[in-house]
């Protein structure tokens, strides 16, 4: 399968969604996220060691992955522990082009060492907030995936530069929208510092998933209401009810007739590392 490409119009319209979490967000003893919920989620994108994550706890992570039958994805970010990535920094794109392809070559060992495929990339934090709106950060974090790996899938914001750089590239992108976070009436997301950025209400959560993927739309802070088409959605992992959000909201969407399964099906993902 060519995974360059968008996902065909018509395959759109039967309602299909990717769910994917951010995994193996530890290091050392330190532990964040469950295994749980790799049963509810049908991608993850994994920390490569910048902003968490370690030899060991990747390679762990790898093979709790491949076991679960889930997409594996690399989860590159700023070269920040202490803030877990989600600090901005001043960067140059030669800098993010490092960081990234480093990343990425990192977590593909481990992938090919367990005998796994990766299927794409979505950066983490500042460096994904940041590619979404500087178009030269994007440009760069498009140029490291595609040379590293041209089949590799390019995950960001829907609607962002990381998005248009992914296209412009040739690479194949998939437009993210969270089930966990607020939006901007400028379709970004609302800083995490800001108090209404995350959604702790699972209802509300569900009701603007579900508005996202049949609407192709969002409500915003202000009260508007911002166009996005998704092609997948993030749950995040790195609080207690991530599990059973997670699965609800898998059964919320199974309940709609909408599918739930990975952008790149495992089986037939070709050219990965």
């Amino acid at each position: 399968m060519d995974r360059r490409h968008s996902l065909p119009m018509e395959e759109r319209t039967v309602k299909t969604i990717d769910l994917n979490c951010d995994f193996g967000e530890r290091f050392g003893v330190y532990r964040l996220g469950q295994e749980e919920i790799l049963s509810y989620v049908t991608s993850v994108n994994i920390a490569c060691g910048f902003h968490a994550g370690d030899p060991l706890v990747m390679r762990e992570t790898v093979q709790l992955a491949i076991r679960h039958g889930v997409a594996i994805g690399a989860h590159p970010g700023f070269p920040d522990l202490l803030g877990f990535g989600r600090r901005m920094m001043a960067v140059s794109p030669e800098e993010v082009y490092a960081y990234v392809v480093y990343q990425i070559g990192a977590l593909s060992a481990f992938v090919k060492a367990e005998g796994g495929v990766m299927t794409h990339v979505k950066p983490h934090g500042a460096l994904y907030n940041m590619a979404a709106t500087d178009a030269a950060l994007a440009k760069a974090v498009a140029k490291a995936v595609r040379d590293v790996d041209p089949g590799l899938v390019l995950y960001g914001l829907a609607g962002s530069e990381l998005i248009r750089a992914g296209q412009a590239h040739g690479l194949r992108t998939a437009s993210e929208a969270f089930a966990d976070r607020t939006y901007q009436a400028d379709g970004t997301l609302t800083p995490r510092n800001c108090r209404e950025a995350v959604i702790v209400d699972e209802e509300e959560a569900v009701r603007q998933v579900l508005m996202i993927v049949r609407e192709r739309r969002v409500r915003s802070v202000q009260g508007t209401e911002v166009a996005i088409d998704a092609d997948t959605i993030c749950v995040h992992g790195d609080n207690e009810q991530a599990v059973r959000f997670a699965r609800r909201l898998h059964a919320a969407l199974q309940n709609e007739g909408i599918a739930v399964r990975p952008i790149s099906p495992i089986d037939k993902a070709a050219g990965g590392t």
